[in-house]
């Protein structure tokens, strides 16, 4: 299972990812909870605790899809949906 760190990113834009995302995206918390990000319920208890000023400041994030992972890379990296 892949994983990256993602840094200051739009809620809208990183939600609109996820959702073209083929596997599981899981959101690592500092606790070392994983929530499932296809979930909205999921979403919303991950996002709630991670934003700052409209944008998650940091997320730890693991894949089931190695696709996945390189959506979300280049979407860390240049800001592309």
């Amino acid at each position: 299972m892949g994983r990256i760190d993602v840094n200051n990113f739009d809620v809208k834009d990183f939600t609109q990812v996820i959702a073209s995302c083929k596997g599981d995206v899981y959101m690592v918390t500092p606790e070392g909870d994983r929530l499932n990000l296809k979930s909205k319920l999921c979403q919303m208890l991950g996002f709630t605790s991670l934003i700052q000023g409209g944008q998650i400041a940091s997320a730890r994030l693991e894949f089931t899809d190695p696709e996945d992972e390189s959506r979300l890379f280049r979407f860390n990296l240049f800001g592309e949906k």
